[in-house]
């Protein structure tokens, strides 16, 4: 039978909204902010339903926990710190590429300012850790609870190491495929393999199940980045719901556009560094669309994440286990694997 979400979401949320309360009255307004950009409250800090984030990260621990025999319950501190990390350096990353808007809203830095944005995001990071500590509180383990907190501590660092090599990507014209996939590793891959090896250690699971599940979440992570760099530029912009030209025109350093960039002999990969090379590319997307088809980076791609989709089912399935959290699991990576948005 399957599993119904919708009690691990309700759960999820309402873990999240008790770690983001507060009674000291000094910290009220940045508490504001995290609310706000939880999609909670409104610009006027009013109470709001607005567009968030789509908890998978937080599910999968859930999930993890429960198909090695855990109670997911139990694993509710650790999914929320989870969460709490990916948008404390969502917060961090739109000041850094200076976006005003996330999720059609202004984003904490646009509304309060650089600086009050910094500090929020801060503040963030450290209740994701506060939040980690409830499984104490909880029953589980000291042991335990502190090999979540060291495995998220490890991975805080391998999110702000992809950073900031995506950051110093933009200012580099020698970007290998190797320096992608490091960058990918860390930006993308490594809280998706977090969450799934701290749902295990919570559920009880054997080091080779923690270790399989976070194999499991690395691959996927680097799947759903790969199948985003191709959406980023031959997706359909009604289902995407933004111009195929974005990540040309912002020069961004995509598998596809590296691929092409780094055959150094092709005139056609010539023909693209000079394009990249000038200061204004906007009148050149058709040119680079069909520098890239010439150069065979959509296949390249293609064949790239088929190849990193199938060692993530590989590595749930070397779990060998039947029940209906993995089902779940497998469809949500299913959904995230073979989505056109």
């Amino acid at each position: 039978m399957k599993l119904d979400l919708a009690p691990y979401f309700t759960a999820i949320e309402a873990e999240l909204k008790d770690v983001l309360d507060t009674t000291d009255a000094y910290a009220a307004l940045m508490f504001d902010m995290m609310r706000y950009h939880m999609g909670w409250l409104d610009e006027n800090l009013a109470p709001l339903e607005a567009p968030r984030g789509k908890r998978l990260r937080p599910a999968m621990c859930l999930l993890s926990c429960e198909a090695v025999a855990g109670q997911w319950k139990t694993a509710l501190p650790a999914a929320g710190a989870i969460e709490l990390i990916h948008n404390f350096s969502l917060i961090h990353d739109d000041i850094q590429d200076i976006s005003e808007t996330r999720r059609h809203r202004p984003t904490v830095w646009k509304l309060w300012g650089v600086p009050q944005a910094i500090n929020t995001g801060d503040a963030m990071w450290t209740m994701s850790r506060l939040c980690c500590y409830r499984m104490a509180d909880r029953g589980l383990s000291n042991r335990a609870t502190l090999a979540v907190v060291r495995l998220l501590d490890e991975t805080c660092l391998k999110l702000c190491t992809g950073q900031h090599l995506d950051m110093g990507f933009e200012e580099r014209d020698d970007v290998t495929l190797d320096d992608y996939m490091a960058m990918i590793d860390g930006k993308t891959a490594a809280l998706l393999s977090a969450s799934l090896a701290c749902g295990a250690v919570v559920g009880g699971g054997t080091s080779d199940q923690v270790e399989a599940m976070a194999a499991f979440g690395r691959e996927l992570g680097i799947t759903f980045q790969i199948v985003d760099d191709i959406l980023g530029i031959w997706g359909d912009p009604a289902v995407t719901g933004k111009s195929v030209a974005s990540d040309v025109i912002t020069r961004k350093k995509t598998l596809p556009v590296l691929y092409a960039l780094n055959q150094e002999d092709a005139p056609a990969s010539l023909a693209l560094r000079r394009i990249y090379a000038e200061e204004d590319i906007s009148l050149c997307v058709p040119e680079v669309l069909a520098l890239l088809e010439d150069l065979g980076a959509r296949d390249y791609a293609e064949v790239i994440a088929a190849e990193h989709q199938f060692l993530t089912m590989s590595h749930l399935g070397s779990l060998e286990l039947d029940n209906s959290a993995i089902d779940a699991l497998r469809d949500l990576a299913e959904s995230l694997l073979n989505r056109t948005a």
